[in-house]
């Protein structure tokens, strides 16, 4: 059931993310990302990543797709015959991706590699290694972020603030009637 559940997504993933700059209006396009995005986390409920699922749905269909759509409505975008230019590039370079998969799926040694389940990582891991593998996803997630990784975190959040106040500094020239250099 679980290969049925992925081959769906996946087909559906790859339809979407097609029709995305397929698609002439730009509203299409938004509406064929936000099912891609929901298509997305089903596949991450299907490999056991319930976090990354929510944080899919939250983030990108709830936050980032909202920012598409605000640029595109304010931008009044309307339907642009230039791309036809592009065709053959587009063509060319999704033909050498595909040669790229194909390479990367046929030389992989996928018989090789043991499977590792939790009780054989528990049984060969260290009792902290253990501990992590025996808490929930998002458990352990929140485990390394705010242990092994905090200091990576928090200059990852000093830069959003540094953006986030320069974005701001810059929308608000022409209203707090600063003169533009």
């Amino acid at each position: 059931m679980e290969t049925v559940a992925f081959f769906y997504f996946a087909a559906v993933i790859v339809l979407t993310a097609v029709l995305v700059v397929a698609f002439r209006n730009p509203i299409y396009s938004v509406i064929a990302l936000l099912v891609m995005f929901f298509h997305v986390a089903g596949l991450f409920v299907t490999l056991h990543a319930e976090f990354l699922a929510a944080v899919q749905i939250v983030v990108y269909a709830g936050a980032i797709l909202v920012l598409y759509l605000f640029v595109v409505m304010l931008l009044n975008l309307k339907q642009d015959d230039s791309y036809q230019r592009q065709v053959g590039w587009g063509i060319g370079l999704g033909i050498v991706g595909l040669a790229e998969m194909i390479y990367l799926v046929l030389s992989a040694q996928v018989g090789n590699s043991p499977a590792i389940g939790t009780a054989a990582l528990q049984a060969s891991a260290s009792p902290k290694v253990a501990a992590i593998v025996t808490r929930g996803n998002t458990e352990a997630i929140g485990y390394m972020l705010y242990t092994k990784y905090l200091f990576p975190f928090e200059v990852a959040s000093l830069i959003l603030l540094v953006a986030m106040i320069g974005a701001i500094l810059l929308a608000k020239k022409g209203v707090l009637g600063m003169k533009e250099p």
